[in-house]
């Protein structure tokens, strides 16, 4: 029987010990996020959500609780296996595009193939995704002869080059102007449609979040009733 669920979250808590005291970020957070949906993670700055979306990737593990993605339990996993999962089935993009400075667009987007049984078809691979985010003309360029927005794009399709079926999103507009934001969302949605991808993506901007198919709202590090964002448009 085939599993409707991309990501569960069972009472996630995450602690950090500072100056002797303990700091409460995340305080029990569960939910599920349906296999195709697109959930943003809102509230305000220092709330938790980036955390939490650290967790997600496997970026971060969670003092207590059980994050399972895919179908398998991510929590405690070693190095090895969680980069091996953020390599096939988690793709992050984040809100300063991480891109490499010295290589082009097309060798940033060959990178994640290094590591992967598709190694030798990296360039193909690449070009053609570069291709599904409109840029096959800039494929050349360094970061530094792109546009904010094609800096973006250009992690996107680094995000999406090894074929994850669930994209991590940290404040993806966060460097970007509102009509090149608006592109980029969607670019997001095009292709989710296409891919079929879960999309994550943490946001504090209501417009942004308008986009997704639910928010999560977190305060203090827990989860509250979610504000109804709708309309889409920035």
């Amino acid at each position: 029987m085939q599993n409707n669920t991309a990501i569960e979250v069972n009472e996630v808590h995450r602690t950090l010990s500072l100056g002797g005291r303990e700091l409460h970020i995340l305080r029990g957070i569960s939910f599920k996020v349906a296999a195709g949906e697109w959930a943003a993670l809102t509230g305000p700055s220092g709330s938790g959500k980036s955390t939490l979306l650290g967790i997600l990737g496997g970026i971060d593990q969670p003092t207590r609780g059980h994050v399972i993605v895919d179908g398998m339990d991510i929590t405690g996993l070693n190095e090895d296996w969680l980069a091996r999962i953020r390599n096939v089935t988690i793709g992050m993009v984040f809100q300063s595009f991480n891109l490499i400075p010295s290589m082009t667009a097309q060798e940033n987007v060959e990178v994640p193939l290094y590591v992967s049984p598709r190694r030798r078809e990296a360039r193909q691979l690449a070009r053609k995704m570069l291709e599904q985010v409109g840029l096959a003309e800039r494929m050349d360029h360094l970061p530094h002869q792109l546009s904010g927005g094609e800096q973006q794009r250009v992690a996107i399709a680094r995000a999406l080059v090894t074929g994850p079926r669930i994209l991590l999103a940290d404040e993806p507009t966060g460097n970007l102007d509102s009509a090149t934001s608006k592109q980029v969302l969607a670019l997001i949605q095009q292709l989710r449609e296409q891919l079929g991808l879960t999309v994550v993506m943490v946001t504090h901007d209501p417009r942004i979040a308008s986009y997704a198919d639910r928010s999560l709202h977190i305060i203090d590090g827990q989860l509250v009733e979610s504000p109804v964002y709708s309309g889409a448009a920035l």
